[in-house]
C-alpha cells in the first residue's frame, strides 16, 4: 500500500467512524483515535461482508456497502463505549 492509499483508508475510516458515532444516541466516551480504529476496521469488514453479499460492486456510489459500514462503526463504538464505561466503573470503587 503507497502513501495515497494510506491516507485515504484514514480519511475513510474516521469518516465511517464519525458516522457511526453519529447514529448512536447520547454521548460516547472514546477519543478521536478510537473511533478512526473502530471506523477503519468497520471499513474493512464492511467491505468484506458487502463483497459476500455481492453488493459491493454496483454502478454508481455502493449505498449499501456504505450502510454496512456505518452500522459496523456504530456498532463497534458502542460495545468501545460500553467496554470503556465498565473498566471506569470497576477502577472507581
Amino acid at each position: 500500500m503507497d502513501i495515497s492509499g494510506l491516507f485515504t483508508a484514514l480519511v475513510i475510516g474516521t469518516t465511517i467512524g464519525l458516522l457511526g458515532r453519529l447514529v448512536l444516541p447520547g454521548r460516547q466516551h472514546i477519543g478521536v483515535l478510537w473511533t478512526l480504529v473502530v471506523g477503519t476496521a468497520a471499513a474493512l469488514v464492511g467491505s468484506l461482508v458487502a463483497s459476500a453479499l455481492g453488493v459491493a460492486d454496483t454502478r454508481g456510489i455502493d449505498w449499501l456497502e456504505c450502510l454496512v459500514q456505518v452500522a459496523l462503526a456504530a456498532l463497534g463504538v458502542a460495545a468501545l463505549d460500553r467496554a470503556l464505561a465498565g473498566s471506569a466503573r470497576r477502577r472507581v470503587r
